[in-house]
């Protein structure tokens, strides 16, 4: 399947000079977003993953259906002051400024292998600061996926020693 091919193309949004990536459209189509999901899964099965986690919030929509299908937890990482439970949290930049991401202490157990997925690879801002959260309570990242890789932003290269997935590249 193309996918590319699935994902909407928006000039000047969210501002004149970007061409945003859509991927509600893949997500739509039913056969589309199953074959994602498959293959994302699979990359998962391979790598022997003990659990998926994903970032809020587009990550949720590829995590928690990949945890299903695998018969594994789903580990969500979200904005500050969403999660009920004590949590550890980590301060990363974005094109635009900072933010910040949580995760529960007891979310990931050390030694487990965890895979991370998430809609969009760019600066790898996000990423990194979720790798940090799940490394930092002694689990290993043994791959991270994505829908969309935005080759020309250099994300991948903040990711140095990961087994990094991506169903399409632009």
């Amino acid at each position: 399947m193309n996918f590319k091919d699935k994902i909407r193309v928006i000039s000047d949004f969210p501002s004149p000079g970007i061409r945003f990536k859509d991927i509600t459209t893949l997500l739509n189509d039913g056969e589309a977003f199953r074959a994602a999901i498959d293959q994302f899964s699979q990359f998962a099965a391979e790598r022997n993953a003990d659990i998926i986690a994903g970032p809020e919030s587009r990550g949720f929509v590829l995590a928690a259906p990949m945890a299903y299908a695998l018969s594994k937890g789903f580990v969500p990482i979200r904005k500050p002051g969403k999660l009920p439970h004590e949590t550890i949290s980590v301060d990363y930049s974005l094109e635009y400024g900072k933010d910040s991401l949580e995760i529960h202490k007891d979310a990931v157990q050390p030694g487990q292998r965890v895979i991370i997925a998430d809609d969009l690879l760019a600066t790898g801002g996000t990423i990194g600061a979720t790798i940090q959260l799940v490394e930092s309570l002694g689990a290993q990242v043994v791959g991270v996926c994505f829908l969309v890789e935005l080759s020309y932003l250099n994300g991948r290269e903040k990711l140095n020693g990961y087994d990094v997935f991506s169903l399409v590249q632009y």
